[in-house]
């Protein structure tokens, strides 16, 4: 159906507060994913780490009725020794017959500056659109590898998703990256220990084809020893969590194990908009990956 000049104009833009949160997070339960309570919506919004977040993202209003919503996030990073601020751009939903006005949300968030911005979970008609407007692609070759109950070595390795010991084990930048995402919704934490040796990993359980069934891994601080212990952490993650796969992109470790498959050009697309940022200056931490699971 046409839209006409006049009922375009009634539909406002205007930015997310936290007054407005709870009718955002009813909107996206209803309109874009369901099997997310509204309740785990409204607390994606609220990030672990310390942020001065302008707003929650942007939606759009007609009348008293919310019709359109694009969430965010924001953070600022030490990328090569310089303070530098990022706004990863989350859900983004339009009821149809408002997508005319789809592009002005993601144009607020744009307009917005000094950011470099992220999209990690596009779909496949924002995709051209984040194209359109300047976006890049991040390399997201995946290897997946079956979890299986490999034979462990008693004494030899430590795998542990105990809180305290992972406190009591990091240090400086490792550890204040671990805090800044223990309360993260989606981030699950790993301890892997060997030989005087450590790596802390965060991964998320993931939905693939209707099934929670993978391990996606979103960040390795040692990746020697993360390759190292790939078996040890199978076992683990099918063991102790039911996971039977795990998914490594190679933008966060180059890891192929035995029994793996490479997927070259994952359907889960990643991209990325920055005027002085390499892709290899990109990581999937402080985003909506680590506090929404859908």
């Amino acid at each position: 159906m046409a839209l006409t000049t006049a009922s375009r104009t009634r539909v406002a833009l205007r930015p997310i507060t936290r007054t407005d949160v709870p009718a955002a997070a009813t909107f996206l339960h209803e309109h874009l994913n369901s099997r997310v309570p509204t309740a785990a919506w409204a607390r994606a919004t609220e990030v672990p780490w310390t942020a001065d977040s302008p707003n929650a993202g942007f939606m759009l209003v007609e009348g008293d009725a919310i019709v359109g919503v694009h969430l965010a996030y924001y953070s600022e990073r030490e990328i090569a020794g310089r303070a530098e601020r990022f706004c990863d751009l989350g859900a983004f939903c339009v009821l149809p017959e408002h997508r005319f006005h789809a592009l002005r949300l993601l144009k607020a968030l744009l307009a917005q500056d000094g950011y470099h911005f992220t999209d990690l979970s596009p779909s496949g008609s924002v995709v051209g659109l984040n194209t359109r407007l300047g976006f890049r692609f991040l390399d997201n070759t995946t290897t997946v590898t079956p979890n299986l109950p490999w034979p462990s070595r008693p004494g030899r390795d430590t795998i542990s998703a105990d809180a305290a010991l992972i406190e009591r084990t990091l240090r400086g930048a490792d550890l204040r990256r671990y805090r800044d995402h223990a309360g993260a919704p989606a981030a699950r934490h790993v301890l892997l220990m060997r030989g005087g040796e450590h790596c802390h990993v965060i991964y998320r359980r993931d939905r693939r084809k209707g099934v929670t069934l993978f391990a996606s891994v979103i960040y390795v601080s040692n990746p020697e020893l993360f390759r190292a212990m790939a078996r040890p952490l199978a076992r683990h993650l099918l063991l102790r969590h039911g996971l039977p796969v795990m998914l490594v992109e190679h933008a966060v470790v180059e890891h192929r194990p035995r029994l793996s498959r490479t997927i070259a050009d994952s359907a889960r697309k990643k991209m990325f908009r920055s005027p002085s940022l390499k892709p290899a200056e990109i990581d999937y931490l402080y985003t909506e990956l680590v506090c929404l699971s859908w």
